[in-house]
Parts: C-alpha cells; structure tokens; sequence
C-alpha cells in the first residue's frame, strides 16, 4: 500500500498530517512547512524574485514553480492549496495579486496591482450547510506568454487568456480570450484583434 493510498483510506492520518501541515481552519501553512520541507518539493528559480512582503500559502501536495527572472511583488497571495501555480520567465507579479491555483501563467508576463486569478469556486448548493463547509470545485486558468493584465482585473476558473492579449483595468474575465486580443468590461467582451494581414490591431 502506497502512502497516497494510506492516506486516502484513512481519514484520521489523513485529518492529523493535514494538521501537522496547517493550523486548523487556516490557509496558511506552519513555518517548518515553508522553509523545511517546501523547498525539497518546489522549484524557485535562484534568479526570480519573491518580495519579502509577500503571503506564501504553499504546501507540499501540489506544485509551485517560478521561473528565471520573474518577481512577485509585495503584498501577492499565492495559495497552491487546491492546484498547482506555475509562473513562468520574465513575469512580474505586481503588488497585491492573489494567485489561487490551479494557475498557470506563462513567459514575459506583465500583471499590475489588485489582480485576482482564482482557479477555486465554493459550491453553495446544499442551503442546509453553510458554503464554507461544502465542497470546492476547480478549473484551470492559464494566461499564455506575453500577456498585460491591467489593474484590479479579476480572472474566473476554467478562463485561458491568449498569446499577446491585453486585459482592461477592471475587466471581469469570465470566459476564455484569444491569442493577439483585447478585452474590457464586465463581463469581459473582445474590442480589438490584431490582424496579421493588415498588421495592425482592428476592432471587433
């Protein structure tokens, strides 16, 4: 029998490893957690950046990478919790972001302050149980390389942002947006294209 198995067939290890890991209704996981056994798990380049400012909530069950020459600035959450969050090269993670996994954000990245990406969505369905107690679900989010998401954009699970794309201040992304576009509002709607005939950026 594999630990992974172990531990999914007995509820009490499971209930007392989980604890060892994270205080008992918390996301943020105990100091030996962060700077004695995260390292032997995920990969921080020595040439990125992390401000000191910035709340870790990284455990061990899923995946975090950061790659060469990427920072996050002051003041970010990244919480790989329920997925795994990956940022790629020469990204900036600008101050205040909260990244929930599962996330992944590719090369040459640009995002500004007061971002929200979350992969996670309470489910709320059950009204005799309050919706903190009930399941969570999760879908994949994936900004492509060389994106810009502007301030105060929020990004909804299960959305791909598309090569070259630029995100408006404030846009509300709950769909999914092409390579080469811009979106604004809330929700989100596409207003321009890049045209690779013409060469230049037209509207929708």
């Amino acid at each position: 029998m594999t630990v992974v198995t172990l531990l999914k067939s007995n509820p009490k290890i499971k209930h007392f490893l989980h604890y060892l890991l994270i205080p008992r209704g918390q996301a943020r996981p105990r100091l030996w957690v962060k700077y004695f056994l995260n390292p032997f798990f995920h990969s921080i380049s020595r040439k990125s950046t992390i401000r000191w400012n910035t709340r870790m909530d990284v455990l061990p069950f899923n995946q975090f990478s950061l790659q060469a020459g990427s920072t996050i600035e002051d003041f970010c959450t990244i919480n790989n919790g329920v997925g795994d969050v990956h940022i790629g090269a020469n990204t900036r993670i600008g101050m205040s972001n909260v990244i929930i996994g599962p996330v992944s954000i590719g090369n040459d990245v640009i995002l500004a302050q007061n971002i929200v990406l979350s992969g996670l969505n309470h489910t709320y369905e059950d009204i005799e149980t309050p919706i903190h107690k009930q399941a969570v679900t999760t879908a994949p989010i994936r900004v492509e390389d060389d994106c810009w998401i502007g301030a105060n954009a929020v990004i909804t699970a299960g959305v791909t942002i598309g090569k070259h794309s630029v995100i408006a201040a404030g846009a509300v992304v709950t769909k999914s947006v092409p390579p080469y576009s811009i979106a604004v509002g809330n929700p989100a709607r596409v207003i321009k294209q890049y045209d690779f005939t013409t060469k230049q950026w037209k509207k929708v």
